[in-house]
C-alpha cells in the first residue's frame, strides 16, 4: 500500500499528525502511549530476567552481557528474543498497542518478526552507533518497522534513542569494515553524509513509544546518568514483505500473521539492500553491541 492509502484508513490508536511524522521523517515518538496496565507486568517481568542473569557469566542464548556484568551488579546489555522467552512479552507484542501502531503506519495486513530488549543501564551503558536496521535482516521490499517503549521514563540525558529525520529515504550504508568483518555500523568516512545534527532524541514519560523505519538512521550515546533505561522493541512488516535470509529461522513467533490476510504475492522494492553475513556459518547471531565494540571470543 502507498503512504496516502495507509492515512486515508482511519487511524487505530496514532494521531493522524503522528502518521504523517512517521512517513516524512522515518520516525515518531507518542509520550506515555503505553499504560501502566502494560508496563507494570512488563517491569516485572523483566526484573526476573535481570535477577536471573546474577547466575550467569560469559555466552548465554537469552542474555547479553556487558563485560563487567557480575552477580552484584548485573548488567545485561540485551535480553535476546523476549518473546520467545516469557508468555507476558508475546502478550503484549502481539495482542498490545504495538500492534495498533504498526496497522495505522503499514496497512491492515501485518507480521511480526522478532523482538529485543535493550538496557542501557546507568553510569556507563554502552553507545549505540549509527546504523541501520534493514541490513541486519534483510526483507524483499522496506515495509518493516521497528516499534519500542521505554519501560521507565528517560530523560535527555539518558541517551535516548535518536533518529535522523529522512535518512529513510537515502541511502543504505555499508556495514562491514575496510577489512571485511560486519561491523554493525556506519564507516566513520560515511559519517558526514548522515547531518547528525538533525537527529531528532526521543525522550519521554514511561510508556513512550518510539516508531522507527527499517532504513532509517539511528543510535543513542552512552547512558552518564544513573539510573537504566530499558527499551522493549519489537520489529513488524507488511504481510508483503518477507525475510531473505534465515536469521529468525526456528523462532516460533517470527513471521506470525497478527492482523488481516496473508499475502499471496511477495512485493520486490528496486532498490538494493546489503547482506550480512551467513550467522549460521559465524558460530550463529551475535549482538550489535558485540560487533561494534569488536569484541572476540563472545559469539
Amino acid at each position: 500500500m502507498t503512504h496516502d492509502e495507509i492515512l486515508a484508513i482511519p487511524a487505530k490508536l496514532l494521531p493522524q499528525e503522528a502518521r504523517e511524522a512517521y512517513f516524512r521523517n522515518g520516525y515518531v515518538g507518542v509520550d506515555a502511549l503505553v499504560g501502566e496496565d502494560w508496563l507494570g507486568p512488563l517491569r516485572d517481568v523483566t526484573q526476573e530476567f535481570i535477577e536471573m542473569s546474577r547466575h550467569v557469566a560469559g555466552k548465554d542464548a537469552r542474555f547479553d552481557l556487558e563485560p563487567d556484568h557480575s552477580a552484584k551488579a548485573p548488567r545485561i546489555r540485551r535480553l535476546n528474543s523476549p518473546v520467545e522467552l516469557h508468555e507476558v512479552y508475546w502478550r503484549f507484542a502481539s495482542e498490545g498497542p504495538f500492534v495498533d501502531v504498526a496497522e495505522d503506519l503499514l496497512g491492515p495486513n501485518i507480521k511480526f518478526h522478532h523482538s529485543k530488549l535493550n538496557f542501557k543501564w546507568g553510569t556507563g551503558g554502552e553507545e549505540v552507533k549509527w546504523h541501520q536496521d534493514i541490513q541486519f535482516w534483510p526483507h524483499t521490499n522496506y515495509d518493516v518497522l521497528t516499534i519500542g517503549v521505554y519501560l521507565d521514563p528517560v530523560t535527555e540525558d539518558m541517551a535516548p534513542m535518536g533518529v535522523i529525520p529522512g535518512s529513510h529515504e537515502g541511502p543504505l550504508y555499508d556495514l562491514y569494515g575496510h577489512d571485511g568483518e560486519w561491523t554493525g555500523n556506519i564507516r566513520d568516512e560515511d559519517l558526514s553524509q548522515i547531518d547528525a545534527e538533525t537527529a531528532g532524541y526521543i525522550a519521554g514519560s514511561a510508556g513512550t513509544v518510539t516508531v522507527h523505519n527499517c532504513r532509517a538512521i539511528h543510535g543513542s550515546r552512552p547512558n552518564l546518568s544513573d539510573r537504566s533505561r530499558p527499551l522493549l522493541l519489537c520489529a513488524y512488516s507488511a504481510a508483503d514483505a518477507f525475510p531473505i535470509t534465515n536469521l529468525t529461522r526456528g523462532a516460533s513467533k517470527s513471521e506470525v500473521r497478527l492482523r488481516g490476510e496473508p499475502a499471496r504475492w511477495a512485493r520486490f522494492d528496486p532498490r538494493p539492500c546489503l547482506m550480512p553475513p551467513d550467522w549460521s556459518k559465524q558460530g550463529g547471531y551475535k549482538s550489535i553491541f558485540e560487533h561494534q565494540q569488536r569484541e572476540a571470543g563472545r559469539g
